[in-house]
């Protein structure tokens, strides 16, 4: 979900793991020339998705990426199951509450589906999609500090090695 921390805690773990970061919002922002929201609005939700579907799919299988996707990709079932088939899909969990104040101004973030749910019921929606999808889910509800959120989901990335190997095959 948007506001989680996908893109600032997963910048910091992948260069603790020597992994190359890669960021889809910011590779679908240079493939259609604009800020996320600006292209929302003039395109619509349909023509966003499609893009980020088109992106997810260019990603080439990689054991060498920490991949954050935009909280809209889980929208995709083709390509949740392309990222499912050669990745290890990561769940990064908290309260709406918690969320919700990291998101200033939800109608300038980028965020699929604002104009027919509330930011409340986009991460009710949301939620169970990704749930369907992960193989590791890590509750942030528990750290209140940056720091230890990248602690936790280091110590929980290492107690799941086998799960994380089975994709390097």
């Amino acid at each position: 979900m948007a506001g989680v921390g996908k893109t600032t805690l997963g910048r910091i773990v992948a260069k603790k793991l020597g992994l190359e970061f890669v960021d889809v919002d910011e590779l679908i922002k240079k493939k259609v020339g604009s800020q996320l929201q600006s292209f929302i609005e003039k395109e619509g939700d349909e023509a966003f998705m499609k893009v980020e579907e088109e992106v997810l799919m260019s990603l080439t299988p990689s054991e060498n990426y920490l991949i954050s996707t935009g909280g809209s990709a889980v929208y995709s079932e083709k390509a949740m199951n392309y990222l499912k088939k050669w990745s290890t899909i990561v769940l990064l969990d908290d309260s709406f509450s918690h969320i919700s104040s990291r998101i200033k101004n939800p109608s300038k973030r980028g965020l699929v589906g604002l104009k027919d749910q509330t930011l409340r019921q986009l991460f009710v929606e949301r939620r169970s999609l990704y749930r369907k999808y992960e193989d590791i889910i890590i509750d942030l509800r528990g750290f209140s500090r940056k720091e230890d959120a990248i602690n936790g989901i280091l110590r929980c990335l290492e107690n799941n090695k086998e799960l994380l190997a089975r994709h390097k095959s």
